[in-house]
């Protein structure tokens, strides 16, 4: 039978058609075959890759903090971190339960860590928990084959030698936040890294943190490691060699047990500080791992805030300690003489108000040198008003009052030196005399650090050089090569003449020396120590004033004791400063601290104790 020529040709239309689909069909296919493999390709590629080759970090060991005698403050230990891998994770909520029953967290907390992360890189582990016990290790590794996405690395944690010895000092770490991620990512910071939160583990966090190492890893399909393709072993980081003493931090931090305060050993020739303390204090270790959220509320609520390092950061007022500022003024200004004396009956009236001297019954008739040796109230008033406050500020500031010592320690404060147009600035009201009156005797709006105190002293002893205080010497890499030096820095000179230095120095002696003398708990026999007392008034309670015993005040009642000191004449070898907070009298409190942190140096075979013996042995020949 033939076909009708109708037919046949609409057979011919409907092969055509077929045609066309089939082609269109291969087009489409090859377009996307071309798209995939030729456009994205690459792209494709990578991720195939990093679904089975990765690279795991290897952090580097941070240097360690010695003493300037080589002694270890801060070293580093061995520590077993666990962490996830959401991506190698089918559903959380399988896993979840185990991590949280065999490490003891709450599933609310472990989902939290992986969610507050989603920002991160796709297959970049996810910090769990750091520095798990071994039970927990070995309880994870047997049940590995049940947590996908496990991953468990070795890494060197933070270990302190002396538990809480120089804590605010060496400062502790933390892991870094949002922030600081932000400002360092281009350094290479991660989320989970730890960093220096405080002290010198912050201000020298870029030599210490070393660079990183890695591995190229091949995992399977669970995210289990099955063999190393290569690696780049970490750079440790460089150690950093502070300018404090050991065995003198040791001693100034066991005075300072069961007392509120801080203090500060300074070699006044340079700068450089030989022991810095504050009380209370805190274990670094308990943030080296990442301090838990009860420690963390026990450490904030605990009085007199253990985290505040009080030499740089506490500010209080300075007592008569400040009188030495008042007199260096007077005698510079030519409104005192050395040998001019005025009268303390126990009192001194201006205008209605009466200001009393510490001593009822009065200092009766004084001269410059006994005023500072038994710290009379009384002339220190009259001097002062003869000064001014802008002239009294003038010379406090130059012997570094009112201003950050510049200590590369970091929430330094400046502590406060008031004047006139300071007082107009902030309260829009004209600076009174009686103001002038107390400010003589460092009490008023007057406000200072530790650090400073010692800082002035320092400059008192060297000649009027005032000298940046100075924490670390140098750094190392890990062979003991100096990658870096600190010098000396001399910030500036106070404008006040030797014979004025000689005069208030001849009174410090005297301060210790005299039997009338109100820093008698600082004498050592044999050693020339030149020294200061200080109580400062916390607050005006006169319904207290009649009390007998002063331990029946409230403690946040007491005063502030103060004891500043320098020891030796031709050589001085070491400054001191201390502030025991609400201790109540300077003499009682303060200067027998400040005598034992003397004698602490003195005990000791290194070049400190040889230059107050050769300072010795020149000042008694010269005598």
């Amino acid at each position: 039978m033939k076909l009708s020529s109708s037919h046949s040709d609409d057979l011919k239309v409907r092969y055509r058609y077929f045609v066309i689909a089939i082609s269109v069909f291969f087009i489409f296919i090859l377009s996307r075959i071309w798209y995939l493999q030729i456009v994205r390709g690459d792209e494709f590629l990578q991720l195939a890759k990093n679904n089975r080759i990765r690279i795991r970090r290897v952090p580097a060991s941070r240097g360690m903090i010695l003493d300037r005698n080589g002694n270890i403050l801060v070293d580093n230990r061995p520590s077993f971190q666990v962490s996830l891998v959401p991506e190698d994770i089918d559903d959380l909520n399988q896993v979840l339960p185990e991590m949280s029953r065999i490490l003891h967290m709450d599933q609310k907390e472990l989902r939290l860590r992986i969610t507050r992360h989603n920002g991160r890189q796709p297959f970049y582990p996810v910090l769990i928990k750091s520095d798990i016990s071994r039970e927990q290790l070995a309880f994870l590794e047997t049940h590995k084959m049940d947590l996908p996405g496990m991953v468990v690395d070795v890494i060197p944690r933070r270990s302190y030698s002396y538990n809480s010895l120089a804590s605010h000092l060496v400062g502790y770490l933390g892991e870094i936040d949002q922030t600081e991620l932000n400002e360092m990512k281009s350094s290479g910071y991660r989320q989970g890294d730890f960093i220096g939160k405080t002290g010198v583990e912050k201000q020298w966090e870029s030599s210490l943190r070393g660079v990183d190492g890695g591995r190229q890893i091949e995992v399977d399909s669970v995210g289990r490691e099955v063999r190393i393709l290569s690696s780049v072993p970490p750079r440790p980081g460089n150690n950093v060699v502070l300018t404090i003493d050991l065995e003198v931090q040791k001693a100034v931090e066991d005075l300072l047990v069961g007392k509120i305060g801080a203090a500060v050993a300074i070699d006044p020739m340079s700068g450089r500080i030989l022991a810095m303390a504050s009380s209370p204090s805190f274990n670094p270790d308990l943030f080296a791992s990442g301090i838990c959220r009860e420690d963390w509320i026990t450490l904030l609520n605990t009085p007199f805030h253990p985290l505040q390092n009080k030499a740089i950061q506490g500010q209080y007022p300075p007592g008569s300690v400040f009188k030495i500022i008042t007199a260096a003024a007077a005698l510079e200004e030519g409104l005192l003489t050395p040998d001019e004396t005025l009268e303390c009956p126990g009192f001194f009236t201006l205008g209605r108000k009466t200001y009393r001297c510490w001593k009822k019954g009065g200092h009766g008739t004084v001269n410059l040198r006994r005023a500072l040796v038994e710290s009379c109230d009384v002339f220190f008033y009259q001097v002062a008003l003869r000064l001014g406050i802008d002239t009294i500020a003038k010379y406090a500031r130059q012997f570094g009052f009112g201003k950050p010592t510049g200590i590369r320690l970091g929430g330094e404060k400046p502590g406060l030196m008031p004047t006139t147009v300071w007082k107009q600035r902030k309260y829009h009201e004209a600076w009174y005399d009686g103001e002038t009156l107390v400010s003589g005797i460092g009490q008023g709006a007057i406000l200072v650090t530790p650090i400073q105190m010692a800082n002035m002293i320092s400059a008192i002893a060297n000649g009027g050089i005032l000298y940046r205080p100075q924490l670390v010497q140098r750094v190392e890499d890990v062979n003991g090569n100096v990658i870096e030096q600190y010098p000396s820095t001399v910030m500036s000179r106070v404008s006040v003449s030797k014979k004025t230095l000689q005069i208030i120095r001849q009174a410090l002696r005297g301060v210790v020396e005299d039997p009338r003398g109100t820093g008698k708990a600082a004498r050592i026999e044999g050693v020339p120590v030149f020294g200061k007392t200080g109580t400062a008034q916390v607050v005006k309670l006169e319904t207290f004033e009649e009390m007998e015993n002063e331990q029946d005040l409230p403690i946040r009642y007491r005063d502030h004791a103060w004891f500043v000191a320098y020891a030796c004449r031709q050589n001085p070898s070491i400054a001191v400063a201390v502030l025991i907070q609400h201790g109540g009298h300077g003499a009682s409190a303060a200067a027998p601290v400040a005598r034992r942190i003397i004698e602490a140096v003195l005990h000791q075979d290194h070049p400190l104790h040889k230059r107050i013996a050769l300072g010795e042995r020149s000042s008694a020949e010269s005598n």
